[in-house]
């Protein structure tokens, strides 16, 4: 064989290198295989790029709107061009990060598309021809890509993914946003901000399906006087592509009536797809689901011992913190500790502004378990913090069972993001909602919310009423 390594990983991003880092912490000689750039999708071209660009149009859009700010406001333009390379510095930078760390912990980054031959035994592809590489333990985190319609295919012209929507060199005046997900919304009100006309079609009755109803609806109505375009229940049927535009015609399902939406842009997103075809030969298969994704135990290793999957690739939700977790436990794994993955406390966000931040049960899915649950809810309208940031409009939900037990929350605010980790903790641990309202907080400050939600499932809020 050419080479010997206690542990090889194939993907670089968030999944992968974190996996490689903690193998080199537990004294493993690693090697890390990326085919195209270290820190993979969420990196280079998703999460990071996203906030950004989130965060530039959110001060953009405030600025117009503030009302105690006198002048010609309607000179005030964003400069595009220049907010578009200070993002690709900040990725560049996060990049060069990564590439330090793993060269710091002494592991090797071979720059190739991986294949795996054997249980022991890693192809990849260089100039030169194929060349073997020899592990004890593989990792597998080669993550996702966007899903297509068939009869919508991105061509990263008319019809794009989100990867062309973070790079557009100019703001359309009119774009189509196909999914009402996190990527959906966060894109569409990027480009919302900026001055587009944006509608966001969704087959399903609500945006953020699979969401609690109650905050998932809340949101809605926000968004709307924000100014994106949600329509739900609407079954894309066919589309077409003339002289730079999109026509997306199908029916509403709500009214039974036929719809004709055109635009400039359309940007797909209704789903990834696990990058999980050809990593192995016919004699020597993967397990995967009905969608294609690896199966894995709670070990994450796959049906071929020794060798593990992390990420997008193993299905669940499809976020970089949950793939950072798994390259930790996998790590661990093929080091000899037995580490095991849990997803009871799995926080997720979805950047908009307000921020909509959750973790574990919804209160429809603890019904459906038969669980008799307490719900604390408490409006920002009676919070001190969000009154001074003009934004009062979100709520705090937290779910607890009959034992106290805190089993679920919700949050609509500016920046939940930062501490529903909070909750998040409190559920790992197994912790009461008294453990959380008898916790001081800050004021005034926006997570004073999340401990009156925590009183008021106990009807002890202070500042509204128990009733």
């Amino acid at each position: 064989m050419d080479e010997k390594w206690d542990v090889i990983i194939i993907g670089g991003g968030p999944g992968g290198y974190v996996a490689a880092i903690r193998a080199a912490q537990l004294k493993k000689r690693a090697a890390l295989i990326e085919k195209h750039k270290i820190g993979g999708t969420c990196t280079n071209y998703g999460c990071i790029p996203a906030k950004y660009l989130l965060h530039q149009t959110k001060i953009y859009k405030e600025l117009k709107e503030n009302k105690n700010i006198e002048g010609p406001l309607e000179k005030i333009k964003c400069n595009w061009k220049k907010v578009q390379e200070e993002k690709n510095k900040v990725v560049e930078r996060l990049v060069k990060g990564i590439e330090f760390l793993l060269r710091k912990n002494g592991i090797e980054i071979i720059r190739a598309e991986g294949l795996i031959r054997s249980e022991k035994q890693i192809a990849v592809k260089t100039e030169g021809g194929e060349k073997i590489l020899e592990s004890d333990k593989i990792i597998l985190a080669t993550g996702s890509r966007p899903a297509a319609l068939p009869f919508l295919e991105p061509n990263g012209k008319e019809v794009v993914t989100s990867r062309e929507t973070l790079e557009f060199n100019d703001i359309p005046k009119r774009m189509l946003v196909v999914g009402a997900g996190a990527v959906g919304l966060e894109l569409g009100s990027i480009y919302q901000r900026l001055g587009s006309d944006v509608s966001v079609l969704e087959i399903m009755p609500t945006i953020l399906p699979g969401s609690d109803g109650e905050m998932a609806a809340r949101l809605e109505r926000i968004l709307k006087q924000q100014g994106l375009k949600i329509h739900t229940q609407m079954r894309i049927e066919d589309s077409s592509i003339k002289e730079g535009r999109v026509s997306l015609k199908g029916t509403s399902l709500k009214t039974q009536s036929a719809f004709d939406f055109e635009a400039e842009k359309v940007l797909l997103a209704i789903g990834r797809k696990p990058n999980t075809e050809d990593l192995t030969g016919k004699d020597f298969e993967l397990i995967l689901d009905k969608h294609g994704f690896v199966k894995v135990n709670s070990q994450l290793e796959t049906n071929i011992p020794g060798i593990y999957a992390i990420g997008d690739m193993i299905g669940g939700y499809l976020l970089a913190h949950k793939a950072s977790h798994e390259g930790i436990i996998a790590a661990e794994n093929v080091s000899g500790l037995k580490a095991e993955m849990s997803y009871k406390a799995l926080p997720q966000a979805v950047y908009t502004y307000p921020e909509f931040s959750s973790v574990g049960l919804t209160e429809e899915a603890a019904k459906e378990r038969g669980i008799k649950i307490q719900v604390g809810l408490f409006s920002l309208q009676a919070n001190g913090r969000a009154l001074t940031l003009g934004k009062q409009e979100g709520v705090v939900k937290i779910i607890a069972d009959e034992k106290d037990e805190i089993i679920g929350a919700h949050i609509i605010a500016p920046n939940s993001s930062e501490f529903i980790s909070e909750i998040s903790l409190a559920m790992k641990r197994g912790l009461k909602i008294q453990d959380v309202s008898s916790s001081i907080h800050i004021h005034p400050t926006l997570s004073e919310a999340v401990m009156e939600a925590a009183m008021k499932a106990k009807n002890q809020a202070i500042h509204i009423l128990n009733i």
